[in-house]
């Protein structure tokens, strides 16, 4: 396991403080706020740890309500809403300064069968054949260094590669609002499910939005085009699979109006098995 993904392992540990109670520490993401995806993350552990472990998670729906302060920690409280026979729910919100910052509502079932049907994977290039993000960022002349080194620090733990130009790479003329990368863990995980899950929620929230930006020939925060963050998201996770072997992100954008834009994406394993299902709304606003 590589450093860089135990300290990502390490933040997104929780300490239990009471029962139903759990404080995590923060970092500052690539802009100086608390990245989403850390928070619905940590939030995703303070539900798991509250439920049986025969139970996976298959959904989540979460709201953003603050910036999150990376210089001090986050309590999550978890409400036990139903222990069902074969369903079970929480609620938990984050809190900081005293104040709500975010706010999610987790399910989770018991194994069982039943119907099985899928979406196709789209077609998509082997991910070894495709530039590292180290790679890329280090080519673009545009973006200023101190920027390509924050971006770089954020996805340490993560192997994250995009299939054609991310927005920032390449902006100026619209293209279509579609997106593809690649994405795993930067060395090996316990065999948790669990774990997996909170994996790919952090993942989740990294490029969910490029979409939106590529249809209006938009780089975003890194070229200073615009200013965004993310509003609501949902997941939802139909198979089992894990955040540290190849997964396919493939993300579109079917709307954008009123300072928001919305992205929506289906996450596929390597051979071919839909994962899980995304969705997200966030701010996408023109700062002149």
């Amino acid at each position: 396991m590589s450093q860089a993904l135990q300290g990502l392992l390490d933040l997104l540990d929780l300490e239990q403080i009471e029962e139903n109670i759990f404080r995590g520490q923060s970092r500052s993401a690539v802009v100086p706020r608390v990245f989403g995806g850390q928070v619905a993350a940590q939030a995703m552990v303070a539900a798991g740890r509250t439920v049986p472990a025969d139970r996976l998670a298959h959904s989540l729906h979460a709201y953003f309500l603050r910036m999150g302060d990376p210089g001090a920690p986050i309590v999550y409280n978890v409400e036990r809403l139903r222990d069902g026979r074969s369903f079970t729910t929480r609620r938990v919100v984050a809190v900081q300064h005293g104040k709500p910052i975010f706010t999610l509502s987790a399910s989770f079932q018991t194994d069982e069968e039943g119907l099985d049907h899928q979406a196709p994977m789209p077609p998509s290039p082997d991910p070894a054949t495709l530039p590292t993000s180290e790679d890329r960022l280090r080519s673009y002349g545009h973006l200023d260094p101190q920027v390509v080194e924050r971006l770089l620090e954020a996805r340490e733990a993560i192997d994250l590669r995009y299939v054609d130009e991310p927005p920032y790479g390449k902006f100026g003329d619209p293209r279509e609002p579609h997106s593809q990368v690649w994405f795993r863990t930067n060395g090996k995980l316990a065999d948790d499910p669990l774990l997996h899950v909170v994996l790919a929620t952090y993942v989740s929230d990294m490029t969910l939005l490029d979409s939106v930006l590529l249809a209006h020939g938009r780089g975003g925060w890194a070229i200073g085009d615009v200013v965004g963050a993310s509003l609501d998201h949902a997941m939802w996770f139909h198979r089992r699979f894990r955040a540290d072997e190849w997964l396919l992100y493939d993300q579109e954008s079917p709307s954008a109006h009123g300072g928001r834009g919305l992205g929506q994406a289906r996450i596929y394993t390597q051979d071919g098995r839909l994962a899980v299902s995304v969705i997200q709304e966030g701010v996408v606003r023109v700062p002149w």
